[in-house]
């Protein structure tokens, strides 16, 4: 936990209400999203029980599995769910815009939008992302087939679920963690992950402070669990007798009407309050102004979703359960370097942000008394434009002469330490020369070089451009790491060995 964030949880303590940790928005929120809230039966590994799912406060549809042990009811189920899901994906999929690329030698094109799914909590999405494991490699012919659209919607779940694991995408959220990124509570990280009590801390209701309103979302009869997982004494007192009923009226369809009436009541009662905490949440997060970099992000689950697109729409299979040594590496670099890009963008877009990086010394605030705006340095083969500012803090300087630094209102910009003069006052004299983002000339154009008495933030922080590095081809993966994929002679690739192989998979 860092430190201004422990300060905030005080504060939050002490105030009774949850203190704001981001000015901005951090995340892209899409004028329909499309809200899933999921349940699973307890004791049956990934047996999905109940959902609710629409894109508005009031298109609310209830998804029911009476016996979730039966696999034929649960790929109903997930037959079910793919009727609303892929319709609302097909929904985005009608217009498409020319992006250049190439420096505009050549254009590609990507939908103009893409869609957003919302889930209560981190356990939403690894419910989903096993929902896709376990659906997206079933077959609608042959043994034990299934509904066309059920590997589909398995394909495009584990498609959602990679996305959410890639920094700062926006294609799949987890509403609890959408909030802990821009409020901090008064109780613990795992206190809040419980949905009804973190919104009790950012949004309490009048008359009671965030703790009260936390200590009665921690009642289930008063606040149900915001899944997937379910309360016991649920289970035990009201749900298992509703579905004994259901089993025991196999023979009298009017009984079995009246059963499973019983259980949407029950089942909708547990996803009724959590299904409007969504929306409130939503709200909260909606009030926000957007982050100057949050579209450029959402820019790229719009690509991604494109491409994945397009791979289904070219025939292409499903994503592997576990990838190869080369694949491996290259997911796992492009992670590192979304976590590293997102982290920059964060701190540009936030001074609350940007003030945890004042603390720990990669970045300073100080204002502008000299400048050179045009110096030229002529020592070079041809003169090149170099102005000359100095820059006076009051805040520690743990950069050394020779560093680089960044200006948060022009990131195009570096600005090379020249000088450090500590001041009897506590101060620091910083003397920065400037290069980028100034054009080609000898003359700097106006507001591209910081004029005197202007207050900048500097930092060691860049978002400039972060290489790809070099991987080898699969079918150069090295000796260490297994030695290239073996295919078998259709082309295949081979089954991964410790992979479930249940008859019915």
């Amino acid at each position: 936990m860092s430190t201004l964030r422990a300060l905030a949880k005080a504060q939050a303590l002490a105030a009774g209400v949850a203190q704001p940790v981001a000015t901005v928005r951090h995340l892209h929120l899409a004028e329909r999203p499309l809200v899933l809230v999921p349940l699973a039966m307890a004791g049956e590994a990934h047996a999905p029980l109940a959902a609710l799912v629409g894109t508005a406060p009031d298109d609310a549809r209830l998804l029911v599995v009476p016996q979730p042990r039966n696999r034929d009811q649960r790929f109903r189920f997930v037959a079910e769910l793919a009727g609303i899901v892929l319709p609302y994906l097909d929904g985005f999929r009608g217009v498409s815009e020319a992006v250049p690329v190439d420096r505009g030698r050549d254009v590609r094109y990507r939908y103009v939008d893409a869609p957003q799914l919302l889930v209560p909590n981190p356990a939403g999405v690894i419910f989903l992302r096993l929902l896709g494991r376990s659906t997206r490699f079933r077959r609608p012919d042959g043994e034990y087939p299934v509904h066309p659209a059920v590997p589909l919607l398995g394909r495009w779940l584990t498609f959602f679920a990679e996305r959410a694991e890639h920094p700062g995408s926006s294609a799949l959220v987890a509403l609890t963690d959408a909030l802990t990124l821009h409020w901090a509570t008064g109780q613990s990280a795992v206190e809040d992950l419980h949905l009804p009590a973190l919104l009790g801390w950012v949004d309490p209701p009048a008359g009671r402070s965030g703790a009260e309103a936390a200590a009665r979302a921690e009642d289930p009869r008063v606040c149900p669990p915001a899944g997937p997982a379910t309360d016991p004494e649920f289970d035990n007192t009201v749900l298992a007798p509703a579905m004994a009923g259901y089993a025991a009226s196999a023979d009298d369809p009017a009984a079995r009407r009246v059963a499973y009436a019983e259980l949407e009541r029950v089942l909708r009662g547990q996803l009724t309050p959590t299904w409007e905490l969504m929306w409130r949440g939503v709200g909260l997060l909606r009030a926000l102004p957007p982050g100057a970099r949050v579209a450029g992000r959402w820019d790229g689950d719009r690509d991604a979703f494109t491409g994945h697109a397009e791979h289904l729409d070219a025939g292409g299979g499903p994503q592997p359960r576990r990838d190869g040594a080369v694949a491996a590496a290259v997911r796992l670099h492009r992670l590192e370097r979304a976590l590293t890009s997102y982290a920059v963008q964060r701190a540009y877009d936030d001074p609350l942000v940007m003030a945890e990086h004042r603390l720990t010394g990669e970045a300073f605030v100080g204002d502008v008394t000299l400048a050179d705006p045009g110096r030229v340095d002529d020592s070079g083969k041809r003169p090149v434009l170099r102005p000359r500012i100095q820059v006076v803090t009051t805040e520690p300087v743990r950069v050394p002469v020779g560093a680089t630094l960044w200006s948060t209102a022009r990131p195009a910009q570096k600005a090379k330490v020249v000088f450090l003069t500590p001041a009897a006052d506590g101060k620091t004299e910083v003397v920065l020369e400037l290069s980028g983002g100034m054009g080609r000339g000898l003359t700097a154009p106006p507001g591209t070089v910081p004029e005197a008495g202007e207050r900048l933030c500097l930092t060691t922080l860049s978002d400039a451009f972060l290489p790809v590095g070099a991987f080898p081809a699969a079918e150069e993966t090295p000796w260490t790491h297994g030695g290239p994929p073996v295919r078998a002679a259709d082309g295949t690739p081979p089954e991964v060995d410790g992979d479930p192989a249940e008859e019915w998979t």
